[in-house]
């Protein structure tokens, strides 16, 4: 009897371990690390946090698997990624990855479950742009002028400023800089439903041009474009602007 309650201890025993084991790997075996900086200098915009709302569409408020998305491919060794100098974009960026998780509430506010274009302005302060009568933080986002908060706003008020930035089709997605805008229209309805920064720029010999970038309510640090306009949103539509130096 002993030897037969020694056998069963140690039965229990391995079954616990497995049991363990499957949790730990259902928690993290399969989880994609964060994507490394792309900017100049190990220091510069270390990859720590960032964020996207979906603004006009709350629909984009999945938090399934927060964080960097990453496109599997098998060109990965073939892409090149983009890095820049300048010390605006590189502010930008900083914040961008600094605040895609963890909100600037006390700075800024938090617009609940539709926050992406109130952080897209925050990033946009970051990077030295300044309030204007039709862009503004109103003390809280509520408060704030619709360009501020709404991707639909925001695109009609660049639309109306070609001197702040340039309008860029996906078609073109080569001339996309680091630190530019994107905005999506998830059901192609004319609107756009989403607005984040671009944090990284791979290019490939044959043309390839993979981006992704930081926003909030699906808050993410590098969510790769593709992905979300593909597996996400299925035949969603992508556009992008060139900011003004």
């Amino acid at each position: 009897m002993p030897r037969l309650l020694a056998s069963r201890r140690r039965a229990l025993v391995a079954l616990v371990g497995v049991a363990v084991l499957g949790a730990t790997c259902l928690a993290g075996c399969a989880g994609i690390p964060p994507m490394p900086p792309q900017v100049a200098g190990a220091d510069s915009a270390s990859p720590t946090r960032s964020g996207t709302p979906s603004d006009d569409a709350p629909d984009d408020a999945d938090t399934d698997d927060p964080g960097s998305e990453v496109a599997d491919s098998g060109s990965e060794a073939e892409l090149v990624a983009d890095v820049t100098s300048d010390p605006d974009v590189l502010a930008q960026l900083d914040y961008a990855l600094e605040y895609w998780s963890d909100y600037n509430v006390e700075g800024w506010g938090v617009l609940e479950g539709n926050d992406c274009v109130n952080f897209t302005s925050q990033m946009l302060i970051a990077r030295g742009w300044a309030q204007t009568d039709e862009w503004y933080h109103g003390g809280d986002p509520y408060s704030s002028s619709a360009s501020w908060r709404s991707s639909t706003a925001m695109h009609d008020w660049l639309a109306a400023h070609p001197e702040l930035a340039t309008p860029i089709d996906d078609d073109d997605r080569d001339r996309v800089q680091l630190g530019d805008i994107v905005q999506f229209d998830w059901d192609r309805s004319g609107d756009r439903d989403h607005t984040g920064i671009v944090t990284r720029i791979e290019r490939g010999d044959d043309g390839e041009v993979r981006i992704a970038f930081a926003g909030h309510t699906k808050d993410s640090d590098y969510r790769d474009v593709d992905v979300a306009i593909t597996e996400e949103h299925p035949g969603a539509a992508v556009y992008y602007w060139s900011l003004a130096d």
